[in-house]
């Protein structure tokens, strides 16, 4: 079945009443997207902030009735005009797996390659086949992709580690098929906690990974602890993060900008003793990636 998508500028529009407008049409899905290009990349814990430019689509069944909808939408928020609509027409796909036509094999490090479905790797690759699902993680950003290469350069034999903040389990699943004994994967996020369950039985590893949806699902001490998420809750939860790494292990800090390294390094100094800081670009943008080791005593 073919579809139409119904795509409309928000601008000062409460996008609830919107949405709900969508629903009572038979919206499939709605989504909110960044008109603009001025990211949110730091929300405070607990809030889902918008973009200044926010653009609304629906998705809807061919024989919908979109004049109808957008009738509707201009006597529900009293507009004369809807501001910048666009309606397409889209053939059926298996939108779930539209991703795959961006995700190739893609190695990071010596051994390591993350490969989506049933793509080949090279002999005696070590293999992550990942399907995201709605999480975050699948090793194109550079965040993630710098925590990839650090964990590959880690002889993680017999060692436990934890994956604060895990998105798709990527880090955690990478761990545990580099040798790691045990894993731990948390998220406050739902899908996160689904995703990650999901690819680590898809890897074979669901035996040796715990999943958990919070910090107090975590317990005892970790030989290595990678948290890829944002210098905000990095610097608020740094205290949580070093009570889990055990003396002389391994930690990595990404999700930071360039100029946030000095911010985070001073939030761990005094537990961490950092290695120099690794650095990679992309969309004019400068992520960093920060490893040390807990200093003992």
């Amino acid at each position: 079945m073919d579809w139409q998508q119904f795509t409309m500028d928000l601008g000062a529009l409460d996008p609830e009443r919107v949405e709900a407008v969508f629903e009572r049409h038979g919206a499939a899905s709605v989504t909110l997207t960044d008109a603009g290009d001025r990211p949110v990349l730091e929300p405070a814990p607990g809030e889902t902030p918008l973009w200044a430019d926010t653009r609304i689509t629906g998705l809807f069944a061919a024989d919908a009735d979109l004049d109808a909808l957008a009738a509707d939408l201009r006597d529900s928020l009293g507009l004369a005009d809807l501001p910048g609509v666009r309606i397409d027409t889209l053939a059926d796909r298996a939108w779930e797996r539209e991703w795959l036509r961006d995700f190739g094999p893609m190695q990071f490090g010596r051994r390591l390659w993350v490969c989506p479905g049933d793509a080949e790797a090279p002999d005696g690759a070590v293999v992550v086949r990942l399907d995201p699902g709605l999480a975050f993680g699948t090793g194109t950003h550079p965040t993630t992709a710098m925590c990839l290469d650090w964990l590959d350069g880690l002889d993680l034999a017999g060692r436990t580690v934890l994956d604060y903040g895990c998105g798709s389990g990527i880090l955690a699943i990478a761990a545990l098929k580099l040798g790691a004994r045990s894993a731990v994967a948390m998220d406050i996020d739902p899908q996160a906690v689904t995703a990650t369950a999901r690819n680590a039985a898809h890897n074979g590893v669901d035996d040796k990974l715990s999943v958990c949806s919070s910090d107090a699902g975590i317990t005892g001490r970790f030989d290595v602890v990678v948290a890829n998420i944002l210098a905000g809750p990095l610097v608020e939860l740094a205290e949580s993060v070093i009570t889990r790494l055990s003396s002389g292990g391994d930690l990595a800090l990404s999700g930071i900008l360039s100029g946030q390294v000095d911010r985070i390094q001073g939030a761990y100094a005094p537990w961490i003793e950092f290695d120099a800081p690794a650095f990679r670009s992309q969309a004019n943008q400068t992520w960093a990636r920060l490893g040390g080791k807990r200093r003992s005593g």
